[in-house]
């Protein structure tokens, strides 16, 4: 197996709370025994999307030798497999993704969600 970058999750940090789940576009994200867990090496493609969403710090991305990234293997997993879907919201106004497009922001360690409408206020002030 060749060495490539893929989730690596603290478990002693990660507090189950799932918000890691849904950023993750692949569906390589599950909790499992209250803890989020890569459920198979190939439908992580190492993007780390998931990680600016999680308030503990358990994600980290990390170099190492994993099965190759498979998109034929994240077809396959995401037609049998109904999405976790929590939707998030904007830490300023409160508005769902299902209104506006989120972004994931990180400030001094903490990881939040941004709307874009929102977006430029917080950049300029």
């Amino acid at each position: 197996m060749p060495a490539r970058t893929i989730v690596k999750i603290d478990e002693e940090l990660c507090n189950g709370c799932g918000a890691c789940i849904s950023p993750c576009a692949e569906g390589a994200l599950m909790l499992e025994n209250g803890k989020a867990k890569v459920i198979k090496e190939e439908l992580c493609d190492g993007a780390g999307v998931c990680l600016a969403v999680c308030p503990t710090g358990a994600l980290s991305l990390e170099v190492r030798e994993a099965a190759d990234f498979s998109p034929i293997a994240v077809e396959k997993h995401q037609a049998e497999h109904k999405r976790t879907y929590i939707p998030q919201h904007c830490f300023m106004c409160s508005t769902s993704e299902e209104e506006r497009y989120l972004i994931a922001v990180k400030h001094k360690g903490e990881s939040r969600w941004c709307c874009t409408r929102c977006l430029p206020r917080l950049i300029h002030g």
